[in-house]
């Protein structure tokens, strides 16, 4: 699903362009042959092709459209900067332009129609690049960049004049950049450094200025992809490449909104599937950010609680500052794979150690008491009367001569550490400059991650700018928060890693015999009565109440005595909401008189109100246990999306939610129970028993594959309350409203 600014691509149309542009295919993973013709039970790819990008990057040949030697001109200034570019990646640069014979010395042709040769890239600097685009088409070229605004971000006239340029995009093959873009993929990189590099990818080019600076702190970039409005290519195509790259050891994103939910999920899940960590700024958090982002590049943000569980859903790791993005995005390209998650915090000052592991631990990292053998080690060299159990504390003087470095390397030593952070807060030399070189050469002789916070505000210091920047080994922060966002952010990736299994893998690929039970249920445009929603629930094996539907107050009667006393009754019609406030709700029925009674009531009531019926439910009592909500809504950007939490009134009282994007598995379902606050009574508290946790997470995996299934029909689902019983005794969907799109 695309945004509303966006033409939709069909599968049939999808494939056409994988073939068109040469994207690769998805290998094999997990032993099972890759094949781009996968689809789900809605029709939509499993696995995504990923864009060839190799001749954007490096292409042999390109075309400037506009291009100018004319000083003054902006385009002067870009052709310059292009010129120098296709040097160094040895591309040979035409010029094109109607009324001039050369451009910087270069011949000039008039139109891209006269071009000596098939370009593999056209930059295209004129203000109205539709023209361009459709010249382009009959010249084969494979990518095109579009720097011009005036687009989406603009408003309604703008996102129509976008939605012309990628359908001509389309028609014609290519692949674009922009519009609404800048020169950053253009940019000079840095060739004398080494080691595994950040790709970046911004929709902003200021907003990744800070990551591309860090090239003059020793840290690699590879390339940087400023998509712009994303008319055709997104930062999905590019997270799906980088993930392909070799010398990629980490992916950083600025991103203010997304084109295609799907197909971000299905790049993210390529990176995950190779381990390739990706971290990424989102905005959009508020109102007030969705709407400044969507006024500069013209898309949607998203809702964001959705954003954020796609990402979760597949290890993307979102973080809140640019200054986190380049810290986060360069431990996790640099460090090494951790043999131990025990973080160990090791300073000259005790107040520094525990006001550091304060923190460390509030945020959840795990700090190890070292063992009894491991501290008497360790006093070898420090004080008995200071405290070297974690954090280790070294008092100070120990740091100044030989000692300093036995201490590092004792600690690395322990097979239960993984990481050792020093926070040194400010330079107290030669303690400090001893101590730098010390943990510099302690990290190049371990595999284990070495992290130095350098309080300082000066940062001129030689002991910072030399010795701990000087070093690929040794992750140096400036500050505390961003050491640990940055070392939990390892941790956890670690992790995810390690037992991640793709969602996709495991998604249905035929629909169930549900599936057809439940399409006849289905009543396009309407809400479904209370009685035809768990008929919808039944069908998919989820547990509802002993019930009938009466339409007289003698057949309520006899229900009754067939669902067995006592009973609930509830009306029961296709647009009816909100049952107890109006009064339509009787519970605790022990007797044929109150059956009756209560019959009368409620259609009295039915009419009195102007609310149409159905009949009335006769009900089954269920006995209490923890309320719950499922519910099924759907994202203007990644479709259906399942959401529990603590229900009846409670789920609008607390909004105490989890929500997950389809397809997932039953880790995910438990890992949504596990995010709410109030878990602790699904747990049991006060004596009450556990509650039947397995029959709650097979409830959420059956809706979704509801969601899944009847995708395109069901708008909306919601079970509230679904009563989950003692643990052993199941959950019973006590009330459900749908409605069918």
């Amino acid at each position: 699903m695309l945004g509303s600014t966006h033409g939709t691509l069909t599968t049939d149309s999808r494939r056409a362009r994988v073939i068109a542009c040469g994207e690769q295919p998805a290998p094999a993973v997990h032993g099972r042959p890759a094949d781009t013709d996968d689809l789900d039970v809605s029709g939509r790819p499993l696995y995504a092709g990923v864009p060839d990008l190799d001749r954007f990057f490096r292409p042999e040949s390109v075309a400037v459209v506009g291009a100018s030697d004319a000083e003054g001109r902006p385009n002067t200034g870009i052709t310059r900067q292009l010129l120098s570019w296709a040097e160094r990646v040895g591309a040979r640069l035409h010029p094109v332009h109607p009324t001039r014979q050369s451009v910087f010395g270069i011949s000039c042709v008039p139109s891209v129609a006269g071009l000596p040769e098939q370009v593999d890239l056209a930059v295209v600097l004129v203000s109205d690049p539709l023209p361009v685009i459709e010249e382009l088409a009959e010249t084969k070229v494979k990518f095109a960049v579009a720097f011009a605004s005036g687009f989406a971000e603009t408003g309604a006239e703008g996102a129509a004049a976008q939605a012309r340029l990628a359908a001509a995009v389309e028609r014609s093959g290519l692949r674009l950049l922009g519009p609404n873009t800048n020169l950053n993929a253009f940019e000079k990189f840095r060739d004398d450094l080494d080691g595994p590099a950040i790709a970046l990818i911004t929709q902003s080019g200021h907003q990744g200025r800070p990551v591309f600076t860090m090239q003059e702190l020793g840290v690699r970039l590879s390339h940087w992809a400023p998509t712009g409005n994303e008319a055709d290519l997104e930062t999905a195509d590019f997270i799906s490449y980088f993930a392909e790259q070799p010398e990629v050891g980490a992916i950083a994103c600025y991103v203010e909104g997304l084109k295609d939910g799907r197909a971000f999920m299905l790049a993210a899940d390529r990176a995950a599937r190779r381990g390739v960590p990706v971290v990424a700024v989102k905005v959009g958090r508020t109102e007030t950010g969705a709407r400044t982002a969507a006024s500069h590049t013209g898309k949607l943000t998203g809702a964001d609680a959705v954003v954020d569980a796609a990402m979760r859903q597949y290890g993307v790791i979102r973080v809140d500052g640019l200054d986190e993005l380049q810290d986060t995005a360069a431990l996790l390209a640099r460090a090494r794979p951790l043999s131990a998650d025990g973080v160990v915090v090791y300073s000259i000052s005790g107040g520094t150690g525990a006001h550091f592991s304060d923190l460390a631990t509030e945020a959840g990292l795990l700090l190890p008491r070292l063992s009894d053998a491991k501290q008497a080690e360790l006093h070898q060299w420090i004080p008995e009367y200071l405290d070297v159990a974690n954090p280790v504390d070294n008092g100070g003087h120990p740091v100044g001569d030989w000692r300093g470095r036995k201490i590092i390397d004792a600690i690395l030593d322990d097979p239960a550490v993984g990481v050792l952070i020093c926070p040194i807060t400010g330079p107290f030399p030669p303690m400090s400059d001893q101590l730098a070189q010390d943990l510099v050469d302690a990290a190049e002789q371990t595999d284990k991650l070495v992290c130095v916070v350098w309080g300082s505000p000066v940062g001129t210091e030689s002991a910072y700018r030399d010795t701990l920047l000087g070093s690929s080994r040794v992750a140096t922060f400036r500050t505390f928060a961003n050491c640990i966002t940055a070392v939990r952010a390892h941790l956890d990736h670690a992790r995810f890693t390690a037992s991640y299994r793709s969602p996709f893998d495991e998604a249905p690929r035929t629909p169930s015999p549900s599936f057809r039970k439940a399409q006849a249920l289905m009543r396009p445009g309407q809400q479904l009565s209370e009685h035809a929603a768990k008929q919808l629930l039944r069908a998919y094996g989820i547990r509802v109440p002993r019930e009938q539907l009466v339409t007289s107050a003698a057949a309520a009667v006899r229900a009754a005595g067939l669902v067995g006393y006592p009973v609930v009754m509830k009306a029961s019609g296709a647009q009816l909401a909100h049952k107890t406030e109006l009064g339509l709700v009787k519970v605790g029925l022990t007797s044929a008189s109150q059956v009756r009674d209560a019959y009368r009531e409620l259609t009295d009531i039915a009419r009195y109100e102007g609310v149409s019926l159905d009949g009335v439910l006769v009900c089954q009592m269920v006995d209490p246990g923890v309320e719950m909500v499922v519910g099924v809504t759907q994202d203007d950007l990644f479709g259906p999306t399942v959401t529990v939490g603590l229900g009846g009134v409670l789920v609008e009282v607390l909004r105490d939610t989890a929500v997950r994007v389809p397809p997932f598995g039953e880790e995910q379902a438990r890992a949504m129970l596990g995010e709410l606050r109030g878990r602790a009574l699904l747990d049991g508290v006060r004596g009450r028993p556990l509650s039947d946790l397995d029959a709650l997470v097979e409830v959420v995996l059956r809706v979704q594959r509801m969601a899944l299934e009847l995708d395109g029909e069901l708008a909306e689902l919601d079970i509230n309350p679904l009563m989950v019983l003692p643990r052993g005794q199941g959950a019973v969907a006590l009330d459900a409203m749908a409605v069918c799109r």
